[in-house]
């Protein structure tokens, strides 16, 4: 059981405050905020998602940009707390179609309606966007989604001829379009987030591909849905003919997952026979899919480095990274981080001439170096040459002092895995009107490091 729930702004502001016991000081926000804030422990420079203060545990996660926070004075499971506050952030945004702090401060009425039914006097309820829908009858106010800036994968659209509209993701699940009429329309999200390791010489270490199907409905009457995956999809690698051939993402090969699990609403009756998935989707948004592959797979990037030392006091560092994937995909927000020797002092940057959107960075605080790319096409190669000063000489391999390199990216339309929804079959038919159906693949890197 929790004892309170508050929602607070980067600036520390109180958005939404619910206490539901009592029994924790009225103070305990701002309490917290300082906390985090000034969070200096174990030469840390961010607070854990869980800590203990002054006999209150603090738990807490941040969802683009809020952080959404519960105490408690018991010895509450921690995953238990976290999972929560990512379902209530998820519930919110269902209901008001978009989650920041222009929409929770025009829609707090709403939101206090949600906080008193999902928790009652600190024990959870519900959390189902579905069951909710009886008990609340406040609509949302809406906020125009076309003032926000792009937030992950949610903001990330189809590339072509063919572009879903703007406000598909940011769409209450109570609210009707202007004129009271429904859009009839379904989306579905394959996120695959990836982790690679280089070895010093460029070769793959390890790779593995965490991935999640999402879902949000928007169809009435709640029609039952068939979801179709590929033939060549298997669950373990026993019983694969002629595996061990190697796949990648434009290769041919069977889609081997190592485990998966599934929706409670998804029926599997005839996955095993023709790779098919149908369920009754509920209201709001929720993965129908989690699987892990750890089977070979093409990298989207291959990153090179290369450091060595040009004089008693200077170094020279050469990053140079290569898109892998076709031509017609374009990489956003590219970044590329290195640590550098703690006695770095100044550097001196390089960059490509006529690179739109390229940056580069020397965070002196935490001897870094951050090389930016908005956005890079597949296929194409960049290099960042940088001049290292030092403040003494270094001791030993200047390798072992810094590294390794570490990469950020999203890659829109593009899946490393090759598993892909070939069609969705949605079982309402009506003369009148024909569903739209959205699918968009998202590649995020979770852990991509190359070794110096």
């Amino acid at each position: 059981m929790i004892s309170q729930f508050f929602v607070l702004s980067q600036r520390g502001d109180n958005i939404v405050f619910r206490d539901y016991r009592s029994d924790v000081q009225k103070g305990s926000a701002e309490i917290f905020f300082r906390k985090v804030k000034f969070w200096k422990e174990d030469g840390k420079e961010e607070a854990p998602p869980v800590f203990n203060l002054d006999g209150v545990n603090y738990f807490h996660v941040k969802v683009v940009g809020l952080l959404f926070v519960a105490t408690t004075r018991i010895n509450l499971s921690p995953s238990l707390a976290l999972e929560l506050l990512q379902r209530i952030a998820r519930v919110i945004k269902d209901y008001l179609g978009v989650l920041n702090e222009e929409s929770l401060r025009k829609n707090f009425v709403l939101v206090y309606e949600l906080l008193d039914e999902v928790i009652d006097f600190g024990y959870v309820q519900t959390t189902s966007t579905e069951v909710l829908k009886s008990y609340i009858f406040n609509e949302p106010i809406v906020v125009d989604a076309a003032r926000l800036p792009p937030l992950g994968p949610a903001s990330l659209f189809m590339q072509g001829t063919k572009r879903m509209p703007g406000t598909a993701v940011t769409k209450s699940v109570v609210a009707n379009e202007p004129g009271g009429r429904k859009r009839e329309e379904i989306f579905v999200d394959i996120i695959e987030k990836i982790s690679v390791t280089f070895s010093s010489s460029g070769y793959v270490l390890t790779s593995e591909i965490d991935g999640t199907i999402q879902m949000k409905s928007y169809l009435t009457g709640n029609p039952e849905i068939k979801l179709a995956l590929n033939d060549d999809l298997y669950v373990g690698r026993g019983g694969v003919p002629n595996y061990g051939g190697y796949s990648g993402s434009s290769g041919a090969g069977a889609v081997i997952l190592d485990d998966c699990n599934f929706h409670e609403s998804v029926h599997m009756d005839n996955f095993e026979v023709d790779k098919t998935l149908s369920l009754v989707p509920p209201d709001g948004e929720f993965p129908v899919m989690n699987y892990r592959i750890t089977q070979e797979f093409k990298p989207p990037f291959t990153v090179n480095t290369l450091i060595e030392e040009a004089g008693s006091l200077k170094a020279e560092v050469i990053l140079k990274i290569r898109a892998e994937f076709p031509s017609n995909i374009t990489a956003n927000t590219v970044l590329v981080e290195m640590p550098l020797p703690a006695c770095t002092t100044r550097v001196n940057f390089d960059l490509e001439r006529g690179v739109v959107g390229q940056n580069a960075d020397f965070k002196e605080s935490q001897k870094r170096l951050e090389w930016s790319v908005k956005k890079m096409v597949g296929g194409s190669e960049h290099t960042l040459r940088a001049k290292l000063n030092f403040s003494q000489e270094l001791h030993g391999n200047i390798t072992k002092e810094a590294g390794p390199v570490s990469m950020t990216f999203t890659i829109p339309m593009y899946n490393p895995s090759r598993l892909e929804v070939k069609y969705l079959q949605i079982a309402k038919k009506s003369k009148t009107s024909n569903p739209y159906r959205w699918v968009r693949y998202v590649t995020q890197a979770n852990s991509y490091v190359a070794r110096m």
